[in-house]
């Protein structure tokens, strides 16, 4: 009898879709072989490679990972029959060459979707995606987990994945308070997302295998909130799916992949940042809402952005740090960050004349952003170089918006004065009573 054909497969990924794909298809699937990975979007990545010991018994060895470049002569070197796609937060036109790429190699093109990718969950489950990287995710996040606190629920956050060093040791993490994320070696983008629960005694569940982490969440919790990362669809069934729409984005919400997964399919479409917006765009994208979410309940809401001590700023001159994704491939030119410092009266100073090393490279690589610092921080050589540039700046002050709070990470000499946002509703059905009804509607199936 001849063997049955396994399929040779390669995973173009980001360090996050791309393992959990290979957890809840690949590990299922024994007749397609994962032969490698690629990766791209975040420094460092392809250097590693994916365990055997997370990758199971049809492996005997640990699974290359190498960068998204070289995809088209891994697919003719190693016989690929399918290219799976597995990150977030591209353009349908950058997808589609890159589909096209593959195709020219003659290997197949797939999407998986969410019927072979959601776990199941037995507690109820809120799901918060948006259509683009810094469309307000967190601060939505954080103000439902607020109010189910005050409600007396236990909350569990999953986190969309960030393993971005040794996927063994991070295969399952917890992180129960701020010094986790120096036990973990945290990156700046990590401390930006899990810093800010953490500070209010939230539980983060984050890491490579979701379906430990759903059952370690399940068991202290009464509630779980899939907190997404860039555009990416859950990983976790949604009782109540929230996605939100940004503003000063018009459009993004129907060019760009996932995130246009994420609009079509939510119960709850959420316009952000309407405040900024311009009265054609805003109108345009409620249009738009109505029209291919018809069934969803449709909200309006604005960040409502804080400076600590605004004397600080006032005449100063401030140089602005923003959340670093938003910036990069978010492909915004500034976020709350310079808003704040503009209203408080700052002179803004250009980082980019003493941007160094990576820094450097990263506005070389973005030329959109000009007048705000990335916080980027993936290693601690880059770190040195965030530290360096900000200090060649010759700034009086750094206006801090990362959440990470980069003051307590990079040692300045410089006055930080950070600057907070917050989810704050100004139009439809109150987020809370629809959170309230989908939860009492999952208890009671």
């Amino acid at each position: 009898m001849s063997t049955p054909k396994r399929y040779r497969c390669l995973i173009m990924g980001a360090a996050g879709r791309d393992f959990h794909d290979f957890l809840t298809f690949f590990r299922d699937h024994p007749d397609h072989e994962v032969c490698a990975f690629t990766a791209t979007q975040i420094p460092f990545i392809d250097q590693r490679a994916f365990p055997r010991s997370l990758a199971g018994p049809d492996y005997a060895a640990d699974i290359p990972i190498y960068s998204e470049e070289r995809m088209p002569e891994l697919v003719r070197e190693l016989g690929i029959d399918f290219v799976f796609f597995a990150y977030s937060d591209v353009s349908h036109e950058d997808l589609m060459h890159k589909g096209s790429l593959v195709l020219a190699t003659g290997a197949s093109f797939v999407l998986l979707g969410p019927k072979h990718t959601e776990l199941t969950a037995k507690k109820p489950v809120l799901a918060v995606t948006a259509v683009r990287t810094g469309c307000g995710k967190s601060p939505l996040s954080q103000f439902l987990t607020k109010e189910l606190l005050a409600a007396g629920e236990r909350v569990a956050v999953m986190r969309h994945p960030m393993p971005y060093g040794d996927l063994e040791r991070q295969a399952v993490q917890r992180f129960g308070e701020l010094a986790d994320l120096d036990k973990h070696g945290c990156t700046i983008e990590e401390r930006e997302e899990y810093a800010p629960y953490l500070e209010k005694g939230l539980p983060i569940f984050a890491g490579v295998d979701y379906r430990r982490l759903l059952a370690m969440a399940e068991a202290e919790a009464d509630v779980v909130l899939w907190d997404g990362g860039n555009n990416d669809f859950s990983f976790v069934k949604p009782d109540l799916h929230f996605a939100v729409l940004d503003a000063l984005r018009p459009g993004h919400e129907r060019s760009y992949y996932p995130g246009e997964t994420n609009f079509l399919a939510a119960h709850v479409v959420i316009i952000n940042k309407v405040s900024e917006a311009r009265a054609e765009d805003l109108a345009a994208m409620r249009e738009r809402a109505r029209k291919f979410n018809r069934n969803a309940a449709h909200v309006e809401s604005d960040l409502a952005i804080e400076l600590e001590s605004p004397d600080k700023v006032r005449g100063k001159r401030a140089l602005v740090v923003e959340d670093g994704p938003t910036l990069t491939h978010g492909g915004m030119t500034f976020g709350a960050g310079l808003l704040a410092a503009e209203r408080g009266g700052a002179t803004i100073v250009d980082p980019r004349p003493g941007a160094t090393g990576s820094i450097a490279e990263i506005f070389a690589r973005y030329p959109q952003v000009s007048r705000v610092l990335p916080a980027m921080g993936y290693s601690d050589a880059q770190r040195a170089e965030l530290a360096a540039t900000i200090r060649a700046s010759g700034a009086e002050v750094v206006v801090d918006a990362s959440p990470a709070g980069i003051v307590r990470l990079l040692g300045l000499e410089q006055p930080v004065v950070r600057v907070h946002y917050s989810f704050l509703q100004r139009s439809g059905p109150p987020v809370v009573e629809l959170v309230r009804a989908a939860v009492a509607r999952a208890r009671a199936r």
